[in-house]
């Protein structure tokens, strides 16, 4: 079990997966302590943390022994920053809006980075050609990256339900919309940039959850702000079992497969680093489904 220090930075006990309780939190919280030791912003520490990705991923492509382990011990120290401003930001208060997009756009900055250096190896090193790029725009733009999203959304639906809005992350494309209209162009192109995409994030998100989306519109015309602790209550008893299958769809599992992958590939032939997209295609995204199908079935349930 985490220590009182390391539980106070988790978003919640109910969506920590346990080789983040038992590894990359009580690692990230040293990070996070460190750079509040030198005033370092949370944004700067998901920055890094893209950089970290990005080289992880570019190394990738070689098959030796150095480049693959360095490849591996990079994007587990990227994924501590990942964990480390999070936490920082918990710990300093110092959380934003731009923050929660560039933490949302870290791993996916990441793992393009891995999915074009599959693709060249693939081509390069095994003669796959256009199939394998194929494969990886499958894997990532499609899969990956809609896995990311749902997975996402849920674990913030059940944060709100759980904990409230001051809790969470859950936002709506609405009022995101209305920011990026509100917000000028001069002095603020980056934030303004960033704020496009994170609205059409959360409309995407809201496209793929009907079900979610009638309930929730129902229980805010009920109830509004104030709804009732039985039905939050009902809904995280529904929700709770499916976090598990939202911290397979996020990182570690993914990541493991990667680097299982990744070493296989160097035992026996370099063309059997399809593995990990393969894996992306067929189980994580059967995995996906069954996940929103039993949320939506949740949350029909849950309307009178």
């Amino acid at each position: 079990m985490a220590n009182a220090n390391v539980e106070a930075t988790f978003k919640s006990q109910d969506t920590e997966e346990w080789q983040d309780i038992v590894f990359t939190r009580p690692l990230g919280l040293i990070l996070a302590k460190a750079y509040n030791a030198f005033d370092i912003h949370p944004n700067v520490v998901t920055i890094w943390g893209i950089f970290w990705g990005v080289i992880a991923g570019i190394l990738m492509y070689w098959r030796t022994w150095p480049c693959t382990i360095a490849a591996i011990l990079l994007l587990v120290w990227a994924n501590l920053h990942d964990s480390a401003d999070g936490q920082l930001a918990r710990m300093t208060g110092k959380k934003s809006q731009l923050g929660r997009i560039l933490d949302g756009l870290a791993s996916d900055i990441w793992f393009l980075s891995i999915y074009v250096t599959i693709a060249l190896r693939l081509t390069v090193q095994s003669g796959w050609g256009i199939w394998s790029w194929l494969l990886c725009s499958l894997a990532g733009f499609i899969c990956h990256a809609k896995q990311a999203q749902l997975s996402d959304y849920y674990r913030q639906i059940h944060l709100f339900f759980l904990k409230g809005k001051s809790g969470s992350e859950f936002d709506n494309s609405r009022t995101q919309r209305e920011k990026y209209a509100q917000m000028p162009w001069k002095g603020h192109l980056i934030e303004k940039t960033f704020q496009y995409f994170y609205a059409n994030y959360c409309s995407v998100q809201e496209n793929m959850t009907p079900q979610f989306q009638r309930f929730f519109a129902q229980v805010k015309d009920r109830y509004g702000n104030d709804i009732p602790q039985s039905l939050r209550d009902d809904f995280r008893r529904g929700s709770l079992p499916l976090m598990k299958w939202t911290n397979i769809l996020t990182h570690n599992t993914r990541a493991n497969v990667l680097f299982l992958s990744l070493i296989i590939s160097m035992f026996t032939r370099p063309d059997l680093i399809w593995i990990y997209p393969t894996f992306e295609i067929i189980v994580l995204t059967a995995l996906m489904f069954y996940m929103r199908y039993k949320h939506e079935k949740h949350c029909k349930g849950l309307m009178g």
